[in-house]
């Protein structure tokens, strides 16, 4: 977006008030006060640019800061209602992780978050780059992150009340005992979603590994199929 800069025309009618201020008050028949108003005018021009300066750098900066908040957000907008949608959900629970590893002080847990949060990243940063396996994590992001996130949370609140009881330890030890369980269904997630490249690439491979046996390019060349000859000596007698 270009950018229009205007000079500022309230110098010029500071210097004019001040002429016209300067007449009616004090004698104006003699050199030297034309000196003194000329001396006067300069001052207050400058002094009124510098401030309409200042105030049009307010202006410009916040129209500056205005753009690149519209730049940010049509950067992050792919289009595709569905996945931007995704997208901020997925935002909101990394940050929601962050928040509860800082909180959570059992360093196993602690740790289990920590990559909860690298593995979940990896998944949106997939989605991103191949929105057609956007339905391949629907239940992932409708019921297994949110549940996952619930979990985490009630753990916060429990371990942070500082006391010991049946009810608070039973289920900090459940929620203890199903985080690696979680941890694995994420990577497991993340990994289907490379499914049918892996099956692709084996494919390519396979197919690559017999033209090269074929053409002779590797150690073990493909024989090629031959018929048996029949013998000579074998007579069919009816």
């Amino acid at each position: 977006m270009e950018t229009i800069k205007r000079k500022p025309v309230a110098p010029f009618y500071a210097v004019a008030a001040v002429w016209l201020t300067y007449a009616l008050l004090f004698p104006l028949y003699e050199p030297m006060h034309y000196v003194l108003l000329a001396a006067i005018s300069a001052a207050v021009f400058f002094l009124v640019n510098v401030i309409c300066k200042g105030g049009g750098s307010i202006g410009g900066n916040t129209e500056q800061a205005a753009a690149k908040t519209e730049e940010k957000s049509k950067e992050e907008s792919t289009g595709n209602p569905e996945l931007d949608k995704m997208l901020k959900d997925g935002r909101l629970a990394v940050t929601e992780m962050k928040r509860l590893d800082d909180n959570i002080a059992d360093p196993g847990i602690s740790a289990d978050i920590v990559r909860l949060e690298q593995v979940s990243q990896k998944i949106f940063d997939e989605v991103r780059r191949d929105p057609k396996k956007l339905p391949q994590i629907r239940k992932f992001m409708d019921y297994y992150l949110p549940t996952t996130l619930k979990l985490l949370n009630s753990y916060d609140r429990m371990s942070a009340a500082g006391i010991s009881g049946e009810n608070i330890d039973a289920t900090l030890a459940k929620v203890e005992g199903m985080m690696r369980t979680i941890v694995a269904a994420f990577e497991k997630q993340l990994d289907s979603l490379y499914g049918a490249e892996a099956l692709d690439i084996s494919t390519d491979i396979t197919v690559l590994e017999n033209m090269m046996a074929r053409e002779g390019l590797t150690g073990n060349p493909l024989k090629a199929e031959t018929t048996p000859k029949e013998d000579p000596d074998i007579k069919l007698e009816l």
